[in-house]
């Protein structure tokens, strides 16, 4: 199963992210979100890892959030992923909290392919369509 793809936006990237599982798309939503940033490889010896808890009305605006905190991460720790190790998704009264562990390295050598500004809300969606599901983002670069 592909991960992500690329879709065709006027002005920003655009992506669909797949899996078999929440935890799945929110794993290839990072990897897309990375090879929007830079197309480089990340080494596999990480030298850094961060936990990530953020908690969210629904999927979309946990995914939202999620991608945010990758993004931050980025801007202000100069830290590119190689992958998130780890992912769980639970379900209270209130929405959803979510838990993530992102490995990867500071930025070493990689060209940056572009500068991302924001996830946007825009054309935004997180669904199940029979067996799988498919995230939906637009990333303003």
């Amino acid at each position: 199963m592909k991960k992500f793809k690329f879709l065709e936006h006027t002005a920003d990237a655009k992506f669909q992210a797949f899996g078999k599982s929440i935890e799945d798309i929110f794993k290839n939503s990072a990897l897309a979100l990375r090879e929007i940033i830079t197309k480089d490889k990340v080494r596999n010896k990480f030298s850094e890892e961060f936990s990530i808890q953020i908690e969210g009305e629904d999927l979309e605006g946990g995914l939202q959030s999620f991608l945010e905190n990758l993004l931050f991460l980025f801007e202000t720790e100069f830290f590119i992923w190689k992958k998130v190790k780890q992912v769980w998704v639970k379900k209270n009264s209130k929405g959803y909290i979510f838990n993530f562990e992102v490995v990867g390295q500071k930025l070493k050598n990689q060209k940056i392919s572009a500068h991302v500004k924001a996830i946007t809300y825009n054309e935004m969606f997180v669904k199940k369509e029979g067996e799988k599901w498919i995230a939906q983002v637009v990333v303003d670069v």
